[in-house]
């Protein structure tokens, strides 16, 4: 398999076992070949270095925003995300905003949905931040002969 520019393209396979049910906005199990990419926590920070977005909507789009801007500095793009871990300061407010939150997603990655699970946290590292995402991607290989990134 390769992608439109020639290389070879990362194979995700999303797995998703009927016992386990239909799972909405996310993948149970993703499968992958390729080179392995870790992206750190992202928040709403701006390039001030300060928290924007007055809602938990705003601020989601901010660092799911900021977390693909790492993956496409690192060769990859949205298709690539393996795994995401969202952290929420308050998972009810994130939870009654998840149509909102879905369009974002759907927006800037698509229809396709990593596995993912949300985490209830007290705080984060800025205190203003209401969520933080972090994120594993898989890339496709490099063509024989070229060194890593």
């Amino acid at each position: 398999m390769t992608s439109p520019d020639g290389a070879p393209a990362a194979h995700l396979e999303h797995v998703n076992p009927p016992e386990l049910g239909v799972p909405l906005g996310f993948s149970h199990a993703v499968v992958g070949t390729g080179r392995l990419v870790v992206l750190a926590g992202q928040t709403a920070l701006d390039e001030t270095g300060t928290i924007v977005g007055d809602g938990v909507v705003e601020q989601f789009d901010r660092a799911l925003g900021s977390l693909l801007t790492a993956l496409r500095a690192a060769g990859g793009a949205p298709e690539h995300l393996a795994g995401l871990t969202v952290y929420a300061v308050d998972l009810g407010d994130y939870r009654a905003h998840s149509r909102e939150i879905g369009a974002v997603w759907k927006r800037r990655v698509g229809r396709t949905y990593p596995a993912m699970a949300g985490i209830g946290v007290s705080r984060l590292w800025d205190v203003e931040a209401l969520v933080e995402v972090q994120g594993i991607a898989i890339l496709p290989p490099l063509p024989d002969g070229q060194g890593a990134r």
